[in-house]
């Protein structure tokens, strides 16, 4: 009988590699990373600013919040279901409803001072400037 040593890590992804099996049957047939996170948000930066889209359709601006606290930027909301189809014990909801809440981290070259936020269209836009001395600069090459 040969001894073996324990080692949990072993254990904790035989674990994981269950749970996944498990779990699988019902991730058939999605879409990879289709409606995981929502509502979807594009970040983007440039030299003069970093800039995050989220898509909100059907939202209204009173219903959405922006938070700037420390280096963290929070958008939260919720979107409420108005009204739902039915016909003959069929019902139909695709869009995703209710509560909703997303946290960036900044960089720590940005101007907390001069962050604004404009929604048009249900898209939100947040823009979040850089500081002056952070931006950057192209230094010439002498010769």
């Amino acid at each position: 009988m040969a001894i073996t040593r324990w080692d949990p890590l072993t254990e904790m992804r035989t674990l994981a590699r269950r749970m996944e099996r498990t779990f699988e049957p019902l991730f058939e047939g999605t879409l990879e990373g289709a409606a995981e996170v929502w509502p979807p948000v594009d970040v983007y930066e440039d030299k003069e600013e970093v800039v995050f889209r989220a898509e909100l359709p059907g939202i209204e601006r009173k219903n959405v919040e922006v938070v700037l606290e420390d280096s963290t930027l929070t958008l939260r909301g919720e979107r409420r279901l108005e009204r739902e189809e039915k016909r003959e014990n069929y019902q139909r909801i695709e869009s995703a409803y209710g509560h909703f809440t997303r946290t960036f981290s900044l960089p720590s070259t940005v101007d907390r001072d001069k962050v604004r936020a404009d929604m048009k269209e249900g898209i939100l836009e947040v823009h979040v400037p850089k500081r002056e001395g952070a931006r950057g600069k192209t230094i010439p090459i002498g010769g």
